[in-house]
């Protein structure tokens, strides 16, 4: 019974760090991607017009619409070079509640229209080597451009060039950070000459509204030519990983179990073998097999169901141990959160007790047919 309670408490705990990573994961990205996210299907931009971004305002729900246009570009700061994904946001980017979890250093705003500025992720920062606290110098990003002539020598034709002042730091997630920067919409706009194309909207949904049912409206709306993504489809690949991961974890930890679970058998074998005699005058004053066999499959019941009921006792105590005082932490000194983050997913304890139950009561089977088989007549 201790082992299947050990067993099952431990499934618990890993089920809940799996759980627990995977809200991380979420809430990391929500403070930088949007509740929906409005893409084209075919292509890497279309055209926004007013009247086209009203129609989507007017969709029941939708309560604040960012547009977005986004591209590779190389950045240079005093003179470090580094190729980085420019992303262009309107002004209304921060009424999404950004940057609410993970780290930001300096200024939460993009400059004005004469002197627009730039929030870079930390890991950009650090490969331009960005001093925040030297406002004499710039950020330039360059944009390659189609030549006006084919027979052009001047490398001026070659690119689009802008300046932009370094305002502020962020730190969500380590691909994130060494990829993304913000800059204002309409200097982006300009400098790849984009005019009324944007690359994705951005939406915030309101909260007496649910994302489903929003996103399916919006979808609706805007027919085939567009994908529009929740949080989770945005990521799909990383929450797909993390979900296998936990169901692979699962698995081992049950396959342990079922290792297991041959002290049971072994305990239950041992236990018809020394009560052979005591079998016998069972069957002797008429018992039938069917009632020896579950006389050894109560008792095996008897164990799965007390190790299992003690496992996920133990395991809601230490989850929420772990969840209030952080007895293990990830030992990373800068990191987001300093213990492993843990969640309780309630339909996992249901797998959990079904995989402790089943492998003990099959692990109890073959002693109970053992048992139903002893002779009266060869042991009196």
């Amino acid at each position: 019974m201790v082992g299947v309670a050990i067993s099952t408490m431990a499934l618990v705990a890993v089920m809940s760090v799996f759980n627990g990573l995977e809200d991380l994961i979420r809430g990391l990205f929500s403070s930088f991607d949007s509740e929906l996210q409005v893409t084209p299907v075919a292509g890497k931009s279309f055209v926004a017009t007013e009247d086209w971004l009203t129609a989507i305002r007017k969709v029941e729900g939708v309560e604040v619409i960012t547009e977005v246009i986004e591209d590779n570009a190389l950045l240079e700061y005093r003179g470090n070079q580094h190729i980085a994904r420019v992303k262009g946001v309107s002004d209304n980017y921060f009424e999404h509640e950004r940057f609410s979890k993970g780290y930001f250093w300096g200024d939460t705003t993009l400059g004005t229209g004469m002197r627009p500025g730039a929030i870079l992720g930390r890991g950009v920062a650090f490969a331009l080597s960005v001093n925040l606290d030297d406002i004499n110098s710039v950020l330039n990003i360059y944009y390659p451009k189609a030549p006006k002539s084919a027979a052009s020598l001047d490398p001026n034709q070659l690119y689009a060039s802008g300046q932009v002042e370094p305002r502020g730091f962020f730190s969500i997630e380590q691909g994130v950070d060494n990829e993304y920067i913000l800059v204002p919409l309409d200097f982006f706009k300009d400098l790849l000459g984009y005019g009324q194309k944007r690359t994705a909207l951005e939406l915030k949904v309101s909260p007496e509204y649910s994302i489903s049912t929003v996103q399916k409206a919006v979808q609706a709306h805007l027919g085939a030519d567009f994908a529009v993504k929740n949080a989770d489809e945005q990521h799909a690949t990383l929450i797909r990983t993390v979900k296998l991961e936990k169901l692979f974890v699962f698995l081992t930890l049950t396959f342990i179990l079922a290792l297991a679970s041959f002290n049971i058998f072994f305990s239950l074998s041992m236990l018809a073998i020394e009560k052979k005699k005591d079998l016998a005058v069972l069957k002797s004053m008429g018992a039938k097999n069917s009632l020896i066999r579950g006389i050894f499959l109560k008792q095996g019941a008897l164990i799965a169901f007390s190790g299992a009921i003690l496992g996920l006792i133990l395991g809601l105590l230490l989850v929420g141990a772990q969840a209030k005082f952080g007895l293990i932490s990830l030992g990373i000194a800068s990191g987001v959160v300093d213990a492993y983050p843990v969640r309780i997913h309630w339909p996992d304890l249901g797998w959990i007790s079904l995989a402790v139950v089943t492998i003990t009561l099959l692990a109890s089977w073959r002693p109970a047919w053992i048992a139903a088989q002893v002779d009266p007549l060869e042991e009196l």
